[in-house]
């Protein structure tokens, strides 16, 4: 698990493309210390898993199934990308809950400057856009961000400088593809709604009263709890 907060931006020093898949070799000394074979590190929003390591960096094998919904197939030698180690179980929770498994894309269709902010217009598809709320959290390249504004056909963010600075969304304009993950919560409730009726609650050699019991996840029962 992540918290979409970038701790570094690594360089893509190679890549190694296979037939249908890419070894992605990405220079990351500020990181790199304590990592080991096997770790996972997100990689513009992607949870990779690192297959060689070394002082400078890692490398990490990247499958077609991923190729085919990111835009790690775009990067080339030379690429910043941001980066981020997986949460330590005693580390502190400062963005939202990011699994590394992205949604899939969105394009920026435009940049602008509001005094030191700059704001980001976004266009997604509605497979994506049906989980993005006003105030709410998603991770674009593995940057944690808060919602702006949500728009027909995309969304908007407002990015301070801190972050520009720090991470290579910063550098990104116009016409450029970024990866995108939702708030995983979202997608969970839906999964619940949509089977109309959450996994039966049930003990061994309970009385019949309890052993007929049973969770109901309905709108009517989020609504009156103050879901909506």
């Amino acid at each position: 698990m992540f918290t979409g907060l970038v701790e570094t931006v690594g360089r893509v020093r190679s890549i190694k493309r296979g037939a249908a898949s890419s070894v992605l070799s990405i220079e990351a000394p500020a990181i790199m210390q304590g990592v080991r074979i096997g770790d996972s590190i997100a990689t513009n929003g992607v949870c990779l898993t690192a297959t060689r390591v070394d002082d400078a960096g890692f490398c990490a094998d990247v499958m077609h199934e991923t190729l085919q919904r990111s835009s790690l197939g775009a990067l080339s030698a030379g690429s910043t990308v941001n980066l981020e180690r997986a949460m330590p179980a005693n580390g502190r929770f400062g963005g939202h809950i990011v699994s590394g498994h992205i949604d899939g894309t969105g394009r920026i269709t435009s940049t602008r400057r509001d005094d030191v902010a700059v704001w980001y217009d976004i266009e997604a598809p509605e497979a994506i856009t049906r989980y993005v709320v006003e105030k709410g959290s998603i991770a674009i390249d593995g940057v944690s961000l808060t919602v702006a504004r949500v728009s027909e056909n995309g969304f908007s963010i407002s990015m301070i400088p801190h972050t520009a600075d720090v991470t290579a969304l910063g550098r990104k304009r116009a016409g450029d593809i970024v990866n995108l993950e939702c708030d995983i919560i979202g997608k969970y409730v839906e999964r619940l709604l949509s089977s109309g009726r959450a996994s039966p609650v049930t003990k061994p050699h309970t009385s019949d009263c309890a052993s007929k019991a049973q969770s109901m996840l309905t709108t009517e029962f989020l609504a009156s709890n103050g879901f909506f």
